[in-house]
């Protein structure tokens, strides 16, 4: 791949659906915009990140030396500190004291979820905006819709050679560029005080081909882009020094009538790219898997090229042992570690570097973590015709199929109620106090594992209130009814909130 093989830049915006596409192949111009004193070209050469084959390894037995041994003696009755998850980077959030250090002045607002993961964020007006979902930040000049969602870098693989790499999600953002100023995209990178011998640029690929365009600017989180055009962007980067990532543990367990225990494990960048991919990958396994709410954040960064060792207590099959890290973003085939215990006991894992026998990750895995959802599996399996009135509504407007899923109906004792919709959900959101935790553990019947995968992702209060509703609606699926909410919470001793409540039943 060479300068001459590129087309020259167009202004032109690439049309069609937000989901991921089929983009013609690109070539790649690496003429950027103009900006002397920088070199905008990528090396030619055919060297590649990675082989996209799976490695297979075999089976080993766990063997933890002494100092690794006393790790896991030292944690035995320790959970993981949650003050740490407040960046608002990512939408699995980084823990790092670094990268949270900057003050953050953008307005959040939450965008609508479509179909097929897609995002809607309706502004008002002129400002700056960031998305709680994505950490997307839009600058636009006035009233606007964007649309957006999160693709997949593994399409272009072939494109980004080194000494590029990805250093966050790939996007394919869709709105009028008149209105839209510039983007800043989330980073999965840990900068500290190693940044001045990094380059960042954006990979901007169009109906014409491909390109590398020049940054305004760049944080601690972020990399600032002023919009040319709109089609799937997103940020690379080269570096004269070791990059350093903020890692994510990704846990699926697999769903079979064996009184065994399957887990997969997943060592992952930060990157939502990345996390969706392992995602699709699951889904379209052969085998049924749940996924298990756990801290997923890496308390010490992970490198390319160091080793890491998963370790069981008790002792369990692992498979491999030891692995080492690549950024496997433009893998197509997602590399994890298989985890198999023959009883269905409690059980801890940690992930450890081996070099500094430092624990990176560290999660203790219960039997409620995985009970839950095989009881709901019953009830989802009489949702069938729920299932074929998706299937027909799939041609409506993307709008029109969000309204409709908030207004689905329960018939389950003959009598046709509406489930709860999102708007008021969020009212009474706005009206829980501090109790709101209580709530959650003693009215609600959340455990607290999910109330930690919720606090962690979400540093606004209110909205994190609302996503407990929210999972409790999702658990009480059908049952998720304005008279079953009124009676968890019959007890709460909130005229705000009982006023709410009698509300719901008078709308019913």
């Amino acid at each position: 791949m060479s300068q001459d093989s590129g087309v020259a830049e167009s202004s032109d915006d690439h049309h069609g659906s937000l989901e991921e596409k089929d983009y013609p192949s690109p070539n790649l111009d690496t003429s950027g915009d103009s900006k002397s004193g920088e070199d905008s070209s990528f090396e030619s050469g055919s060297e590649a990140e990675s082989d996209n084959e799976e490695a297979k390894p075999e089976k080993t037995t766990p063997q933890a030396n002494s100092k690794t041994q006393k790790h896991v003696e030292e944690w035995e009755d320790k959970e993981l500190p949650t003050q740490h998850y407040n960046s608002e980077s990512n939408k699995i959030q980084s823990h790092c004291e670094h990268c949270n250090a900057e003050n953050k002045h953008n307005e959040l607002v939450t965008p609508r979820l479509l179909s097929r993961g897609q995002f809607l964020l309706k502004v008002d007006g002129e400002g700056t905006y960031q998305c709680t979902e994505t950490g997307l930040i839009f600058e636009v000049n006035g009233k606007v819709d964007i649309k957006y969602c999160v693709l997949s870098w593994s399409k272009y693989s072939d494109l980004i050679v080194k000494p590029w790499a990805v250093g966050g999600p790939l996007f394919d953002v869709k709105c009028d560029p008149l209105c839209l100023t510039s983007i800043q995209f989330p980073h999965s990178l840990c900068l500290g005080h190693r940044d001045a011998n990094m380059t960042f640029k954006v990979f901007h690929v169009k109906s014409t081909g491909a390109s590398l365009e020049y940054t305004v600017d760049h944080s601690a989180t972020h990399v600032k882009w002023r919009v040319s055009s709109l089609s799937p962007v997103g940020p690379v980067v080269q570096s004269e020094e070791t990059v350093f990532h903020h890692g994510a543990v990704i846990l699926y367990k697999a769903i079979d009538h064996n009184p065994s225990l399957s887990f997969r494990v997943y060592v992952a960048t930060n990157n939502e790219s990345f996390i969706k991919d392992i995602s699709k990958s699951v889904k379209h396994s052969s085998k049924k898997f749940m996924k298990i709410d756990k801290p997923p954040v890496c308390q010490k960064l992970l490198q390319n090229g160091k080793k890491y060792r998963l370790i069981s207590e008790p002792e369990a099959e692992i498979t491999p042992e030891e692995i080492e890290f690549v950024d496997g973003s433009l893998l197509k085939l997602k590399s994890y570690i298989e985890v198999y215990l023959e009883q269905p006991v409690e059980f801890k894992l940690l992930l450890v570097e081996m070099d500094s026998e430092e624990i990176v990750w560290k999660a203790k895995l219960r039997e409620c973590d995985w009970v839950q959802h095989h009881q709901n599996q019953n009830i989802s399996k009489s949702s069938t015709s729920g299932n074929r009135r998706r299937k027909m509504s799939s041609s409506l407007p993307d709008e029109m199929v969000y309204d409709k899923r908030m207004k689905q109906i329960d018939s389950s004792d003959g009598v046709k109620t509406k489930t709860l919709t999102d708007t008021q959900l969020f009212n009474l959101a706005e009206k829980l106090g501090k109790e709101w935790l209580k709530i959650a553990i003693a009215n609600l019947k959340l455990n607290i594992s999910e109330i930690d995968a919720i606090r962690e992702k979400e540093d606004n209060v209110t909205i994190s209130k609302f996503k407990m509703l929210k999972k409790w609606q999702e658990k009480e699926q059908n049952n998720a009814t304005a008279q079953n909410l009124c009676n968890c919470l019959k007890n709460v001793d909130s005229v705000e909130v009982q006023d709410v409540l009698r509300g719901f039943l008078q709308e019913t």
